[in-house]
C-alpha cells in the first residue's frame, strides 16, 4: 500500500480510529523563488547551477541581501527549508572577494557541526576555490590546532569550546579576530534558559575581543519557529536584529494525527503504554515500505522500540538492519553510518531521541511518529518536519502518554495548531551567571573605566571583585590578579558552579554518569533515593554533601522516590504588580529556603505509597524570581481551611504542568508552592518561581500571561475524564484531604481568578 492507502487503513481501523482526537491535512505549498542576487560572486552562481539550483528560495535571497548590507539577521523557517544556504552563501561570497575574511560558525552539537562541514565542503569543491574550513572542538587533534588558528577561513565550533578554548587564548587567534566578518549561530532556539543566558555572556566577551582587534562582525542566526525569535536573538547577541521569515521552500501535503492511547484505569487516569501504541502505528508504515522515523524521550525507550520493530523483519536474511536506533552515546562512525543509510533509503525505520531533531541531513522520510509530547510546540514541529518530501504525501503522528502536559496537548489540538510556539526565555543579567563571565572577561582583557558589561550595577560588581582580590584597579583599568583560570570552572549548562557529581559504583571501575546543581541535589540524591539516568534506575548509596559527590548503584525496582520538601519563601522586592482587581498578581525577587524532611516510595503506574524514610540534610537557600497570585482573605471562611488547602494543592499541581505550555522549559525548571495564609500577603497565595538561581525570566513571562495560564489549567481539568482528580490533571485523589470533590474545588478557584469574583466558590 502507498501512503494514502495506509492512512485510510488507519482511519478505518477501529483499533486506531477511536483514539485519534484530531486529524489535520496540511495542504502542499508551492515554492517561491527569487533570482540570484546581483552582488553574489559569479563563481558561487555557477556552482549552484551545477548542483541543479537555478534560483534561490525567497528567504535565502533575502537573507543574503540583509547580510551583505551589514545587517544582523535571524532566519526563521521550518525544518528542511534550506536555511544552510542563508549563511553559506554570504560567508563564501565574502571570502571570495577578500581572502583575508574570516567566519566563525557555532552549532549546539558536534554531530550537527560535522554534518554542516560535509555540506559546506561539497559546495566549496563545486566552486573550485581554496576556502579552508576546519572544525575546532574537543576532538580536534593538538597537531592541527595551530594550523586552524592561523589559516582557517571558516572555523566551526560550539559555545563550550568558544568559552573555554578560544576566548581565553585569543592572542593565539589574532588572524581570526582581526578579520572576522561573520558569526553564525545555528539552531539559536536551542539556547534558552540557563544555556542561553550563558551564551549571551559568551557573546559579550566575544564582542569585547573583536572590538580589541578592530573587527565588527555581522551575525547570521537561524531558528526554528518560536514565539519570540527576534527578542531571543537580540538578547543573545546584544543588538537589534532583522527577522527573515518569508519562507519560500516548497512542501508536500502532510497529514498530522493526534493519538491518545485508550484508558485502562479511568480513576487513576492511566492509559495504555504509548511505546506499544507507537510500535503498532509504526508497524503499519514500515510493513508497507514507508520510511519512518520514531522519536522518543529516553535512550532506554529508543532501544526498546527498535527491538520491537526489528521483529517486523525477523527471520529475513540481513533485513533486521533496516531498523536502527540512534541516540547520544553512539560512536561518531556508527552515527554517520546510520545517517548515510537513511539518506540512501537502505534503512526503512529509525528510532531516535531528539538527537535527530536538529538539522542533520538524513534525507526526506515519509512518516514520523512522536512517542510522547516533546515538551514544546517548536520541538514538535521540528520533529514532524523530519517527514515530508517536496512532492508527495507525508504523515506525522503525536502519540501522547498519561502526563498532564501530554493530555493537555492531545485534548486541545486546536491550541497546538493555532499556537505561535512558546517563548524562549533567557536572562543574561542573572547575577550568578553574569558574575562568572565578568571573571572570564577580566581574565581575557582588562576592563576600562566607563566600559559596560551587562547591567548598570557592573561597576559595583567590579568593586566587589577588587575587595575579594580577584581584580586590581590601576590607572583606569581593572586587571585580573588571581592565579585561577576561571573558564575551566564554569559550565555553560548550569547556573551554579557548585555541582554535585554522580558516581556509579555498580562495577569495580567507578564511572561519573552525571551531575546536578546543589539546589536539586537534596531532593534527587538523598540516601536511598531512586535516581533515574537515561531511563536506568540507580539507588543512592551515599551522599557526601561536603565533597559534593553522590555514589549510586544500578537497581531494577518497581517504584520511584519523591522527596517531601518544606519550602519557606520570603518576598524580597516587588518589581511589577496588578492590584486593580480582587485577584491580585505580582512579580518580584524572592528567597527560597528549602529543607528535605522525608521521602516516599511510590509504586510505578499505580502511584501507591509503599513506604517512606527520613532525610537528614542541611537547608539550602536560593535567590530567584517569582510570580504570585493572591485570593481574598475571606476565602478561607467561605470554603473552610481543609477544602481550601486541598484546592490550592490541586491548583499548584496543574499550574506546574501547564506553565511549560507557554515557556520553552522543562516542568522541573519552575516550582509552585502555596500558602493558605502567606506571611507576606496575609492572604491565600500561590507562588510560581524559577527553579534557577537568579531566575531566567520564566516567572516574569507568566505574570504577563496570567489569564492564558489559568484558562489552560481550566481546559486541562475539564477535558480530563476522571471524576475526582487524577495524575493526568490535578494529582492523585489519594493525595487530598477532606470529603469534598478536589477537582470541583480547583475549578472553583480557577473560575474565581478568570471572572475576578467569588460567587462560584463553594
Amino acid at each position: 500500500m502507498n501512503m494514502v492507502q495506509v492512512l485510510e487503513s488507519i482511519k478505518n481501523n477501529k483499533r486506531f480510529g477511536e483514539n485519534i482526537t484530531k486529524w489535520v491535512e496540511i495542504p502542499e505549498k508551492e515554492a517561491v523563488y527569487c533570482d540570484f542576487p546581483s552582488a553574489m560572486d559569479q563563481k558561487i552562481k555557477d556552482a549552484l547551477v551545477k548542483r541543479g539550483i537555478k534560483k534561490l528560495y525567497s528567504h535565502q535571497g533575502n537573507a543574503f541581501e540583509q547580510a551583505v548590507s551589514g545587517k544582523d539577521t535571524v532566519v526563521v523557517t521550518p525544518t528542511a527549508s534550506g536555511k544552510t544556504l542563508c549563511f553559506h552563501l554570504p560567508v563564501l561570497d565574502a571570502v571570495l572577494k577578500d581572502n583575508d575574511s574570516r567566519a566563525l560558525f557555532m552549532f549546539p552539537t558536534k554531530a550537527l557541526a560535522q554534518d554542516q562541514m560535509l555540506e559546506l565542503h561539497d559546495l566549496i569543491t563545486e566552486i573550485g576555490v581554496d576556502v579552508k574550513t576546519y572544525t575546532y572542538d574537543g576532538d580536534t587533534p593538538q597537531s592541527a590546532r595551530k594550523a586552524i588558528r592561523q589559516a582557517g577561513h571558516i572555523v566551526v565550533t560550539n559555545p563550550d569550546m568558544l568559552h573555554s578554548g578560544i576566548l581565553p587564548h585569543h592572542t593565539k587567534w589574532t588572524k581570526l579576530f582581526e578579520n572576522l566578518k561573520y558569526i553564525v549561530i545555528d539552531e539559536i532556539h536551542h539556547y534558552r534558559g540557563v544555556f542561553g543566558s550563558h551564551l549571551a555572556n559568551v557573546i559579550r566577551r566575544l564582542d569585547r575581543i573583536c572590538k580589541f582587534y578592530g573587527s565588527n562582525p555581522i551575525y547570521i542566526c537561524c531558528s526554528a519557529t518560536i514565539a519570540n525569535p527576534q527578542e531571543l536573538s537580540s538578547k543573545i547577541i546584544g543588538r537589534d536584529i532583522t527577522v527573515v521569515d518569508n519562507n519560500g521552500a516548497p512542501s508536500g501535503k502532510k497529514h498530522l494525527l493526534f493519538y491518545n492511547p485508550p484508558l485502562v484505569n479511568k480513576e487513576l487516569g492511566i492509559r495504555k503504554s504509548n511505546i506499544k501504541e507507537a510500535y503498532y502505528l509504526a508497524e503499519q508504515f514500515i510493513k508497507n515500505d514507508i520510511q519512518t522515523i520514531i522519536f522518543t524521550r529516553s535512550r532506554v525507550r529508543v532501544e526498546l522500540l527498535a527491538t520491537y520493530l526489528k521483529s517486523i523483519f525477523f527471520g529475513r536474511l540481513q533485513q533486521e538492519q533496516k531498523i536502527r536506533a540512534y541516540r547520544g552515546g553512539y560512536l561518531p562512525l556508527l552515527r554517520r553510518e546510520i545517517e548515510k543509510g537513511l539518506r540512501s533509503g537502505e534503512i526503512r525505520g529509525v528510532v531516535s531521541t531528539n538527537a535527530l531533531e536538529l538539522g542533520i541531513d538524513i534525507g526526506a522520510l515519509e512518516a514520523c511518529i512522536i512517542c510522547g509530547y516533546p515538551g514544546s510546540v517548536a520541538s514538535t514541529w521540528q520533529q514532524a518536519g523530519r517527514a515530508g518530501r517536496r512532492n508527495g504525501v507525508s504523515a506525522a503522528v503525536l502519540v501522547a502518554d498519561s502526563s498532564p502536559l501530554n493530555q493537555y496537548v492531545i485534548g486541545n489540538p486546536d491550541y497546538f495548531l493555532e499556537s505561535k510556539s512558546e517563548n524562549a526565555m533567557i536572562n543574561p543579567d542573572n547575577l550568578t551567571i553574569l558574575y562568572s563571565h565578568i571573571m572570564c572577561a577580566a581574565f581575557e582583557l582588562p576592563f576600562e573605566d566607563g566600559e559596560t558589561f551587562g547591567p548598570s550595577t557592573f561597576l559595583e560588581i567590579l568593586k566587589y571583585m577588587e575587595e575579594v582580590k580577584l581584580l586590581r584597579h590601576v590607572q583606569n583599568r581593572w586587571y585580573w590578579m588571581s592565579e585561577e583560570f576561571p573558564a575551566n570552572a564554569i559550565s555553560l549548562r548550569t547556573s551554579a558552579n557548585e555541582n554535585f557529581i554522580i558516581i556509579d559504583i555498580s562495577e569495580p571501575k567507578h564511572n561519573v554518569i552525571g551531575e546536578t546543581d546543589r539546589f536539586s541535589a537534596p531532593t534527587l540524591l538523598h540516601e536511598e533515593a531512586i535516581y533515574i539516568h537515561e531511563g536506568n534506575q540507580y539507588q543512592v548509596e551515599k551522599l557526601d554533601y561536603k565533597e559534593k559527590k553522590a555514589y549510586v548503584r544500578s537497581v531494577d525496582v518497581d517504584y520511584y522516590t519523591d522527596a517531601n520538601v518544606a519550602v519557606e519563601l520570603k518576598v524580597l522586592e516587588v518589581f511589577r504588580e496588578d492590584e486593580s482587581q480582587n485577584i491580585q498578581r505580582f512579580w518580584g525577587d524572592v528567597m527560597i529556603s528549602s529543607l528535605v524532611t522525608m521521602f516516599k516510595k511510590i509504586k510505578l503506574l499505580t502511584h501507591e505509597n509503599i513506604g517512606a524514610g527520613p532525610v537528614n540534610l542541611p537547608e539550602t537557600e536560593m535567590h530567584t524570581t517569582a510570580y504570585w497570585v493572591t485570593f481574598p482573605e475571606e476565602l478561607e471562611k467561605v470554603m473552610g481551611k481543609e477544602p481550601l488547602e486541598s484546592a490550592l494543592f490541586g491548583l499548584s499541581n496543574v499550574l506546574g504542568n501547564c506553565a511549560p505550555i507557554y515557556l520553552m522549559c522543562d516542568v522541573t525548571d519552575i516550582h509552585v508552592v502555596y500558602h493558605v495564609k502567606s506571611v507576606f500577603t496575609q492572604k491565600p497565595t500561590i507562588f510560581i518561581y524559577d527553579n534557577i538561581p537568579g531566575g531566567v525570566g520564566f516567572s516574569e513571562k507568566l505574570f504577563s500571561l496570567h489569564q492564558q495560564l489559568f484558562q489552560a489549567a481550566k481546559d486541562l481539568i475539564q477535558k480530563c475524564g476522571c471524576s475526582d482528580g487524577c495524575p493526568s490533571c490535578i494529582g492523585a485523589s489519594a493525595d487530598f484531604s477532606g470529603k469534598k470533590n478536589p477537582k470541583k474545588a480547583v475549578l472553583s478557584l480557577i473560575d474565581m481568578i478568570l471572572n475576578d469574583r467569588m460567587e462560584s466558590v463553594e
